[in-house]
Formats: structure tokens, C-alpha cells, sequence
């Protein structure tokens, strides 16, 4: 049976690297904008994208623009690729399988 990545499994951080991955290579998005995108508390999205950017699949840039403080968060090039290998992961457990019946 096919290995699910624990990482991106949990339903939240499954939520956050989808979104990510709509993004053009090397796209940004804002925190405020991913967490109004998600619908999530700002502590619940802090907690995933910590979990995430520990295990290098997102990217976490603390900037200004111009005076005032901004997140910007990334899928990283890991974290496409691990997201790739899970929606393969999953279509292969959703194959029909080719299981004979006993007489």
C-alpha cells in the first residue's frame, strides 16, 4: 500500500500546500491573504506553517514594505514535489484495484 506523507496529510496543512501550489514557481502569497483564502485563526495557520516550513515544504519571508511588517509564504521547491508525490500517492489508492473474488 502507497505511504501518505504525515506532513501534508493532516487536513489543514493538506489545505495550505494545495493553495500554494496554485501559485506560479516561486510565487508569494501574503499571510492575511492565505489565511482569508483558507478561512483560519491566525494561531491555526501560524501552527501549520510551522510544521510545514520544519519540514521544508514552505517558505516563511518576514519583510517590510515600507514601514509596515509583512509574512510572505511559499511553496518551496521540496514542497512541490512533496505534494506531487502525495496527489500520486492518493490517485493510486483511489486505482481500481484489481482484486479476484474467491468462489
Amino acid at each position: 500500500m502507497t505511504e501518505l506523507d504525515p506532513v501534508i496529510h493532516a487536513q489543514a496543512r493538506l489545505r495550505v500546500v494545495a493553495s500554494l501550489s496554485a501559485l506560479p514557481d516561486c510565487d508569494q502569497v501574503t499571510f492575511p491573504r492565505l489565511q482569508e483564502v483558507l478561512g483560519m485563526t491566525a494561531g491555526n495557520l501560524s501552527v501549520h506553517l510551522r510544521r510545514l516550513e520544519e519540514a521544508g515544504y514552505v517558505a516563511v519571508t518576514k519583510t517590510h514594505r515600507g514601514r509596515t511588517p509583512v509574512t510572505l509564504i511559499a511553496l518551496t521547491r521540496r514542497g512541490r514535489l512533496a505534494f506531487e508525490e502525495y496527489t500520486e500517492a492518493i490517485r493510486a489508492l483511489l486505482a481500481p484495484a484489481d482484486v479476484k473474488e474467491t468462489p
